[in-house]
């Protein structure tokens, strides 16, 4: 209780907490998407990109003389990001590159320009580091007003339209079929996807980000039966791992955003053996227990979430409803 007391105590401390429950929440929501779509490495992608933002924020403030030099970094790596997700996305909608080659584009030509330009501005590469591996210690309250309303918009959006946004995410072709505006909602999801690497930036780092997003939402898919569940639950194991991992590190000294991840894959790990358990006792219920194989972690939720999911089209209704 006392260490908790501490915790609560200290400024620094909350302004940590909070961002920590922010990029929780928000993280996961993006992700559901980005797995629906099996587009699970985009978030390293942008992640990548977004350094090029981050060094060109410190170029900017070199060159106008601001104190301290990184305090355009977070809105140049969110500009870079988005930028680059939505022409990413929007070179491979027209059939240009296949999508492995512009998750390729992003890391490759990301890091190079954001190593690049650090140089130019005056800096080192070990300025990059806290942005590549996450700082959540040196969250300024400026940070934080940054991370709250770019989470909140990640939530309201991700939330208010689950509804289109899986129908792109899970069949471009019925999507498209059905009157909705496609290449509109994917450029939608690329900004999302964009707006919440910069967001994770300080929590868990550029190189660490695609991990929050995504591996909570394989942990939800363990149990969760549609889509709406899964990401609620993928939000809130988000919250979860972040919030703990970052009280922990208050108590001992790790690096934060690596714990948060290590945690999110230990809480994995420790859903598919249970999952894996209970797929095995229904199995030999029903009298199959030495028939074919136990389908295998994953499966039968990913099933789970294209036909039961709560979304109108699964009830005949129309998406603009």
């Amino acid at each position: 209780m006392e260490a908790i007391a501490e915790i609560l105590s200290s400024s620094l401390m909350q302004r940590a907490l909070l961002a920590a429950l922010l990029v929780g929440a928000a993280a996961p929501v993006v992700g559901t998407f980005l797995v629906q779509r099996r587009l699970a490495l985009l978030g390293d992608g942008i992640g990548h990109i977004a350094l090029t933002g981050v060094a060109a924020g410190w170029l900017v403030g070199a060159v106008v003389g601001l104190t301290p030099r990184d305090v355009l970094a977070l809105p140049g790596a969110m500009v870079a990001a988005v930028l680059g997700a939505v022409a990413i996305e929007w070179v491979r909608a027209k059939g240009r590159i296949t999508g492995d080659v512009a998750l390729a584009i992003l890391f490759y030509g990301g890091i190079a320009g954001g190593v690049l330009l650090i140089q130019i501005a005056g800096g080192t590469s070990s300025n990059l580091m806290s942005y590549l591996f996450g700082s959540i210690a040196t969250v300024s309250p400026t940070d934080l007003y940054w991370t709250a309303g770019l989470a909140l918009l990640v939530l309201v959006v991700g939330f208010g339209l689950r509804g289109p946004l899986f129908a792109v995410s899970n069949d471009e072709d019925f999507a498209k079929a059905s009157g909705l505006p496609v290449q509109l909602l994917t450029s939608v999801l690329a900004a999302l996807a964009a707006v919440t690497v910069t967001v994770a930036m300080r929590v868990v780092g550029l190189l660490l980000v695609s991990a929050l997003m995504i591996v909570p939402v394989a942990t939800a898919q363990a149990f969760a039966r549609s889509f709406s569940r899964t990401m609620a639950w993928a939000s809130g194991i988000g919250v979860v791992v972040s919030v703990v991992g970052l009280c922990i590190t208050y108590l001992y000294d790790l690096p934060p955003g690596a714990l948060i991840v290590v945690l999110a894959i230990a809480l994995y790990a420790l859903a598919s053996v249970l999952s894996h358990r209970r797929r095995v006792r229904l199995h030999a219920r029903d009298g199959g227990a030495d028939d074919g194989e136990i389908a295998p972690p994953g499966r039968v939720d990913d099933v789970h979430l294209a036909d039961h999911d709560d979304s109108p089209a699964a009830h005949g209704e129309s998406w603009r409803s």
